[in-house]
């Protein structure tokens, strides 16, 4: 999106809460039926197909009418009753009014504001990721009813890959991985869309509210060192795509049956995304099945000509993404050059026909053109499950699974509350709640900042800032601080980063921790009675290489940005009323990893030139921590149910391609396109693995199931995740977790020119440090 303001509503006290006035305005919907003049059209009759009251709509718009729709302002069309629409509206970790569809200026002021979605993936929990967008699809609707948005389509989920630890907007994405970042899409999807966990509904049916995922693809870059998003040309392999770039959209289209597709300002290979007919349109809506509307990001249609000077003038940047496939331009510049552009010859009326199937269709889906929407079945949903309990409960146990212990030694963690006489907290971090949010969060229901929260423990607390500002450029309140830790029984440290190092249109350019951030964490922890615990709140990966080492900083804490619950989490974790069970969705890199371009968006290794990879599946180079870790109180072990060594016959040989294959039977390769679905299922298995929890505390617990190649190559993962699942585990008991493998999904690999693949032969499934051998036998 384009640059975002400071949400409003926000305010620096102790407690943010719903305040109520009692007005409640009327939403706006088409086809009154009080209205004869504008019910009677055929596009209001219900009993008709979607498809039937789309075009009967769209017969009736003059071309000057029809241009004024291609805009996320859209202005009412007052003859036939239809009333103006925003496109705009955001849902990144609940709802918000960073975009203009959604007020917080009636009878709802406030919405849940749950982690932000770098947290929320560490608890590798599908079912809070489906609970979350779930909450915050019934919120939209309420606030909605209530009269207080003029659209329910929200631009959520950003699905892009993680890719660069320096990256600003990391912090909204579910981490580095493929499979997670798809997983997580497909959850989130269906619950903001009203759908099923398990996508019983189809891509046609109605919507609660509307989800886009964004930002397709490859876009991973805001502003480094003179390079911006807006000019960016993204050069990447056709193996990269296929295999870690596109993955997560695929899946967002194919399983969660996204409504919404938002393409991104950088160009790929070239080509700007909004303007490129292969990804639109072949991929996305002929080879995956797309069945929605594609917005660009904000002026991104404009940027075209303006910025990249890849169209020659402004009508040729409309024809070209009115040809790619494109169908709303959040901003302006359709609205202005449109209608140049069909009489010059460079757009189609028929594009643009096509363009407002699309999105009227999405809005006959949200039951917007069915009369007041009050009276369908999502028009029931009040302002009381806004910031409801249940909402509020949900955003804690979020922030509760997603918080990851990064280090524990010697069992600092937990602390008692009944043994601490004195207590410090110390850190630019400590006292701000509004750190907690992150980027794009509208106004939280109740929020305590990590102070507030651990102040309930332990009456006695000492509070210093070390810091005026997370930027740490003084040193003038350090010493006040070392004086404070050095009269108190514990420390903890509240660091990190805020949005003022890492957000939209800011990448970071080092990993270590900003300023004297450093010397005031050594300083305290050399002064402190006792090994201090360190708590990082940021989105991004930080380099702490120096508080790994150090033996007076006895514990660490990941908590991301944990939304409005999350300094109530994180206090219950500190003093051991939950115990954290998180994992790390990313890789942290050291500092010298920044010698690596931001602008190189090769993720595998090269040796020749001492190019070390990305991720954690071809990163080659030093890891601070790494991708998955993440300690509890409880030690936990792993046990396959299965053989030491399990054989699959794959009976595939009709399907063998000798253009891949060598003579080797058990290497045979298969093209998983040629294979089909129907081949793939039959060489589908399962495995068990049994899991104990050996602690003395219950716990919620990640089983991450990665596979590995036997040899490691530079074109292969040294691990890939395969699946993971959340289960809860009272201390000293065992589970069974099964898991459900499909070859070609989860032994694929990708070559060259994009082909997914899958080979024959030995593949190693592991969970923590325990191995099993499975053999794909020809």
């Amino acid at each position: 999106m384009a640059p975002t303001p400071t949400p409003s509503g926000f305010c620096k006290g102790l407690t943010f809460s719903l305040f109520f006035i009692h007005v409640i305005a009327s939403p706006p919907f088409a086809c009154d039926q009080s209205n004869p003049s504008t019910s009677s059209f055929k596009f209001c009759t219900t009993s008709l197909s979607i498809n039937e009251r789309v075009w009967d709509l769209i017969s009736h718009l003059t071309l000057e009418e029809k241009v004024s729709q291609l805009v996320n302002t859209a202005p009412a069309i007052s003859r036939l009753g239809i009333p103006s629409y925003q496109w705009w509206s955001e849902s990144l970790h609940g709802v918000s009014n960073i975009g203009p569809g959604i007020r917080f200026n009636g009878t709802i002021r406030s919405a849940t504001s749950f982690p932000q979605v770098i947290l929320t993936a560490s608890s590798f929990n599908r079912e809070i990721w489906y609970q979350i967008g779930q909450a915050a699809g019934k919120e939209a609707r309420a606030i909605y009813n209530a009269g207080q948005a003029n659209g329910l389509t929200f631009w959520a989920p950003n699905i892009n890959i993680f890719r660069d630890p320096r990256w600003g907007r990391g912090q909204e994405t579910p981490g580095e991985d493929p499979t997670v970042t798809g997983k997580y899409a497909v959850a989130y999807v269906r619950g903001l869309q009203g759908d099923s966990i398990d996508g019983s509904r189809g891509p046609t049916v109605r919507l609660r509210a509307s989800a886009c995922c964004k930002h397709l693809t490859a876009y991973d870059l805001d502003k480094w060192e003179g390079t911006t998003r807006y000019t960016f040309n993204a050069a990447v392999s056709s193996q990269d795509l296929a295999d870690t770039y596109q993955p997560p959209f695929q899946r967002c289209v194919e399983e969660g049956h996204a409504s919404g597709i938002m393409c991104a300002y950088n160009r790929v290979n070239g080509v700007p995304n909004c303007a490129d007919y292969d990804l639109l349109t072949k991929t996305a809506r002929s080879r995956w099945g797309f069945y929605g509307y594609i917005t660009s990001d904000c002026d991104a249609v404009g940027i075209i000509h303006d910025s990249q000077s890849y169209a020659a003038t402004p009508e040729d940047a409309v024809g070209d993404v009115l040809r790619a496939g494109m169908d709303v331009n959040c901003g302006s510049y359709m609205q202005q050059h449109t209608m140049s552009a069909i009489q010059q010859g460079k757009a189609k009326e028929s594009d643009v026909n096509r363009a407002l199937h699309h999105l009227f269709s999405i809005r006959i889906r949200l039951g917007l053109f069915d009369g007041n929407p009050t009276k369908l079945p999502d028009g029931n949903i009040g302002p009381n499950i806004v910031c409801s309990n249940e909402h509020q409960y949900l955003a804690l146990q979020a922030a509760r699974e997603g918080i990851v212990l990064l280090k524990n030694s010697p069992k600092v963690l937990p602390l008692s509350k009944n043994a601490i006489k004195s207590f410090a907290v110390i850190g630019p971090n400590a006292n701000n709640p509004q750190t907690l949010l992150g980027n794009y969060a509208g106004p939280p229901c109740n929020i305590l900042s990590p102070l507030q929260a651990l102040q309930r423990y332990v009456k006695h607390t000492q509070f210093a800032h070390g810091c005026d500002l997370v930027a740490c450029t003084s040193e003038a309140l350090i010493d006040e601080a070392v004086n404070v830790a050095r009269a108190a029984d514990h420390v903890v440290l509240v660091m990190g980063l805020d949005q003022s190092q890492e957000r939209e249109e800011l990448d970071r350019v080092s990993l270590s921790l900003p300023g004297h951030q450093e010397r005031l964490i050594t300083m305290v922890s050399q002064a402190a009675k006792k090994p201090v615990v360190l708590v990082l709140l940021c989105g991004g990966p930080v380099d702490v290489s120096f508080a790994k080492r150090n033996s007076k900083i006895g514990a660490m804490v990941w908590a991301g940005y944990p939304g409005e619950a999350g300094g109530t989490a994180l206090a219950e974790i500190i003093f051991g009323e939950h115990n954290p069970g998180g994992k790390l969705p990313m890789t942290w890199y050291p500092e010298e990893f920044t010698k690596i371009p931001m602008t190189n968006m090769r993720m595998r290794p090269d040796l020749n030139s001492g190019y070390p990879g990305r991720t954690y599946r071809f990163y080659r180079g030093r890891e601070v921590f790494r991708y998955g870790h993440g300690l509890s109180y409880s030690t936990y072990s792993y046990e396959f149910l299965s053989p030491a060594i399990t054989p699959l016959y794959l009976n595939l040989s009709l399907y063998r391609d000798p253009s891949l294959s060598n003579q080797d039977s058990e290497h045979l390769i298969y093209d998983i396109d040629q294979l089909g679905s129907e081949a793939c299922d039959q060489v589908q298995f399962s495995t068990t693995v049994r899991v104990r929890n050996s602690g003395q505390m219950d716990g919620q617990h990640v089983v991450l199931l990665f596979s590995r190649p036997p040899v490691v190559s530079n074109d292969a993962p040294k691990r890939q995740l395969v699946d993971f699942k959340s289960v809860y585990l009272k201390a000293g008991e065992m589970r069974e977790v099964h898991f459900e493998l499909r070859p070609c999904e989860h032994f694929a690999g990708t070559l060259e020119d994009g082909r997914r693949v899958f080979e024959g032969g030995p593949h190693y499934l592991m969970v923590g440090n325990v191995e099993r051998l499975v053999i794909l036998v020809a």
